[in-house]
């Protein structure tokens, strides 16, 4: 890429001489009186202006261009060559989101569930180099979007879900296995798999503790997260009349599992989410330790452009002298 700069960008108000010698020049044009004065102009009448007269305003011009191109030669234009060469080192990741009906809780607004969804929608619109999928888990697991850099599919599909699809119940190491296997033959340089829940592992084929060996086995760090406040949370009931009733519920989760599974991990670390603030600081704090790196390689060559500028002001003064020595050429 080339650009064009003046090393003395302060010459260039000289150019200011320009348009006041073009209103002296006019003046003085105005104010001029003939060397021979005649009682009457009749004698006059028909005449018309010589070439020579009509171009004689080719002087002025000539040593216009000349003041212009000298000062810009002084001020000393420089072209930049310059060549940016930018790689990114892309990050596989794969949201695992927990769907179990105890989700429902509203210990975060408008409940757990929809709060993790705007803040994972906030983390994937952040994340514009990186490959990212998404698994949810319940009783089961299954995935809901593939590994894909078309994050409008994702933000689509995140704001889709919702409850009810899946056996109830929570499968911790049937999500982390799913979640591996979307992951484990990537050729990305980091493969991360963020695992949030809000319960205890209850159901599913796979212990959670083995899955997370296998996240090791295969160079996948993994996050976990615990949703849910502390102590209690009021949780909706429907009554036989259809009325939406509250219910206070122990928040059970199983910290001590999730803590050793992200440990497994080279890496990996677990975090808790009373709050919806705190699961926006939380993801706010995996986003800064997963940064996509960028190599800048930058070429930039600087050369002297004055030349022209110079050669143009030589000329032009070079004919203004030749053609007041000539044609223009006044008698003493």
């Amino acid at each position: 890429m080339s650009s064009l700069h003046f090393a003395h960008p302060w010459v260039l108000f000289l150019l200011l001489i320009v348009p006041l010698l073009i209103v002296w020049y006019i003046f003085k044009y105005r104010k001029q009186h003939a060397a021979l004065q005649f009682s009457e102009i009749a004698l006059f009448n028909g005449i018309r202006k010589t070439m020579r007269q009509r171009l004689h305003p080719i002087l002025m011009a000539l040593r216009l261009a000349a003041i212009t191109a000298a000062i810009l030669a002084l001020a000393r234009p420089q072209s930049m060559l310059s060549r940016r060469e930018t790689k990114v080192e892309g990050i596989d990741i794969v949201l695992t989101m927990d769907v179990s009906g105890s989700m429902l809780a509203e210990d975060f607004k408008p409940n757990r569930l929809e709060a993790a969804k705007k803040v994972a929608a906030n983390f994937i619109e952040g994340r514009t180099t990186d490959r990212m999928g998404l698994v949810v888990f319940a009783g089961e697991a299954y995935t809901q979007v593939p590994l894909t850099i078309d994050h409008r599919i994702l933000l689509n599909q995140l704001a889709k879900l919702k409850l009810g699809n899946l056996k109830d119940g929570t499968a911790l190491g049937d999500g982390l296995a799913t979640a591996i296997n979307r992951v484990k033959d990537s050729e990305a340089k980091s493969k991360v798999i963020i695992l949030l829940t809000d319960g205890v592992n209850n159901q599913g084929s796979v212990d959670p503790q083995s899955a997370a060996e296998i996240a090791k086995l295969y160079d996948i760090r993994l996050y976990t997260i615990g949703v849910g406040s502390l102590g209690k949370a009021p949780y909706p009931f429907k009554d036989a009349f259809g009325h939406t009733r509250y219910q206070n519920i122990d928040v059970e989760i199983d910290e001590p599992m999730l803590r050793s599974m992200a440990a497994s991990t080279e890496g990996g670390e677990y975090f808790r989410a009373t709050n919806k603030s705190a699961l926006e600081r939380i993801f706010q704090q995996i986003d800064d330790m997963e940064k996509s790196k960028i190599d800048v390689t930058q070429y930039s060559q600087t050369r002297d452009e004055y030349m022209p500028f110079l050669i143009i002001a030589l000329i032009a003064l070079g004919l203004e002298i030749l053609l007041r020595l000539t044609i223009y050429r006044t008698t003493p």
